[in-house]
């Protein structure tokens, strides 16, 4: 601190500046000591006003092999989380200069040009460490396939290949490089590279890089092509037993970097292998396991490969659905929520397609999933919810079970009014409309009445999204007409001819809103009072504007409603 105070006040940083010329023999070593003194974080900007950077940044045209390495020392301590460093030399133009280099001299492999290259990155890593726009620059002016490439051939060379990571980790973060380096051969280097790596801290390093780029699809199908996943089965066959804290990490950091390149539809196709792949059946393996860790990963590998009809069904078939229940079982007394959840996300997506609803409902998926009905966490309700809606489906005796379940028709209810869970909210409404619209049964709808149900239901009517409005209109029409006497006083305090009248004005109301809104209010004829209220609202204003409306449907019973309303009048 005290040298460089009396070093800024004598003036010989300006002194510097007239020493940096090409043809000196003394310039190496000056850059060399500039490089020592902006080692210093309080010398930088004082390198910088003394107007250092430009004649620095014009020796990098030197034929000079030490004043290049030097010079690239010197500007890359300068711009070491500084402002002003990386601005005067984005100014002058040096990183342009410092990439032509990299380029010229990539296939050189030397070991003096392998100092300069390693200088040459970590110059260009100071530069543009955490600044999008610097980052962005370097993509543009083509870094990646430089970089890439250098990999490639400088892979013997430890602290080359260290400064390439820790570059593609930087450049990694932003989504315009991912295109670029979809376009290299990147995913196969690094796989190479990690081949190779005996070290925890090396294989850390490459997993760093490697975990940003799968998160494009294109670098994902690569990855799986160059054989990641081979390595990354044989790591946590190697880790899976031990307490070591760095091998639990890495276990960790494999498990999941395997199911984030499941997320891919081609990748993930192409590791299922209709089902008979070495990849899935070692991901099945992962399940009954002891480890959470891997009981985690495995349970959301079965949520990803079950992401279309074909795979859900070969693997609803072969028995998957017994596994996942015997995980959830494993956890449902103080268990590991983000298990539960995992394990109700695959168990959710299996049910998807129809033939799966049946065989999932007889082998006892909803008692299995019922027993975190007492569960506290919003994921996991969410999930829970999602899944019993799946396989209730079209199932109409599995509703009907669902839906005189009176412990649930009241946890239901309670979560209908969980404000600050809108995901839980709006699942919860769903189920409810579900059990009414597939059972079409008297007993659920009194159970729902009972439990105090049917205000949210009508609360759902005049939600933000057109599929839900429906399913509560679609419900409330069965209740109006299988239990209207039941229902009446619940429909009335919840203002449900008002809010009609609202959606049958709304210009915005979608056409089948607008349908199902005057099937309803032609269903809520039956009672007196809702009778009465439909009439003090004039609807027929209303419904006989609508006998124009576009929608042929629309159009058709604004007919026949406003010949019921006139009549009842």
């Amino acid at each position: 601190m005290e040298t460089s105070e009396k070093i800024q006040g004598s003036g010989i940083l300006q002194l510097f500046a007239s020493l940096l010329v090409p043809q000196s023999s003394c310039t190496a070593k000056v850059a060399n000591i500039i490089a020592e003194i902006a080692k210093n974080e309080f010398m930088r900007i004082p390198c910088v006003d003394a107007g250092l950077i430009s004649p620095l940044v014009q020796l990098l045209n030197s034929k000079d092999q030490e004043v290049l390495l030097q010079t690239g020392r010197a500007l890359g301590n300068i711009c070491y989380d500084s402002h002003e460093g990386r601005s005067a030399v984005d100014q002058a133009g040096g990183a342009q200069i410092v990439i032509d280099h990299l380029r010229s001299l990539c296939s050189k492999t030397d070991p003096a040009n392998e100092k300069l290259l390693t200088v040459f990155c970590g110059m260009l890593m100071n530069y543009s460490n955490e600044n999008d726009s610097l980052q962005a620059q370097l993509i543009n002016m083509g870094v990646i396939p430089t970089l890439v490439k250098l990999l490639g051939i400088h892979c013997q060379n430890a602290a080359l290949t260290e400064m390439c990571l820790v570059a593609f980790g930087n450049l990694a973060e932003l989504e315009s490089s991912k295109e670029q380096f979809a376009s290299t051969n990147i995913a196969e280097e690094l796989v190479k590279l990690f081949k190779k790596q005996i070290d925890h801290d090396k294989r850390e390093m490459v997993f760093e890089v490697l975990a940003p780029l799968a998160e494009n699809d294109a670098i994902k199908l690569q990855l799986v092509e160059a054989g990641l996943v081979e390595c990354l089965l044989e790591i946590v066959q190697q880790k899976v037993d031990s307490d070591k804290e760095e091998d639990i990490a890495e276990l960790k950091t494999a498990s999941d970097l395997m199911v984030l390149l499941l997320l891919g539809d081609e990748s993930m196709q192409k590791l299922f292998e209709g089902g008979k792949g070495n990849v899935f059946q070692r991901v099945l393996s992962w399940i009954p396991s002891n480890n959470h860790q891997l009981q985690l990963a495995g349970a959301l590998a079965i949520a990803n490969f079950a992401r279309n009809d074909g795979n859900c069904i070969h693997m609803v078939d072969n028995g998957i659905v017994e596994k996942l229940m015997d995980l959830l079982d494993r956890h449902v007394e103080d268990g590991n929520v983000t298990v539960q959840h995992a394990a109700l996300s695959a168990l959710r997506n299996l049910a998807i397609p129809v033939v799966n609803k049946a065989k999932m409902l007889s082998a006892g998926v909803t008692e299995a999933v019922l027993k975190f009905l007492k569960s506290e966490m919003p994921p996991v309700q969410f999930k829970l919810l999602g899944t019993l809606r799946m396989l209730i489906d079209a199932q109409a005796e599995a509703a009907e079970q669902l839906g005189k379940n009176v412990k649930l028709v009241e946890r239901l209810v309670e979560w209908c009014e969980a404000k600050d869970h809108a995901g839980v909210m709006g699942e919860s409404n769903r189920l409810l409309s579900a059990l009414i619209r597939h059972s079409k049964s008297k007993d659920v709808i009194k159970t729902i009445v009972q439990s105090g149900g049917i205000k949210h239901l009508v609360t759902m009517a005049t939600s933000e999204h057109v599929i839900m409005q429906n399913e509560a209109l679609v419900a409330l029409a069965l209740i109006a007409a299988l239990e209207l006497g039941t229902a009446e006083k619940d429909l009335e305090s919840a203002k449900l001819v008002q809010i009609l009248h609202t959606l049958l004005a709304d210009e915005r109301s979608a056409p089948e809103i607008k349908y199902n809104s005057m099937v309803l209010i032609c269903a809520l004829m039956g009672s007196e009072s809702l009778h009465k209220e439909v009439q003090d609202l004039a609807f027929l204003d209303v419904v006989s504007k609508l006998r124009s409306h576009e929608n042929k449907s629309v159009a058709q019973q604004a007919s026949l409603t406003e010949q019921r309303l006139a009549v009842e009048s």
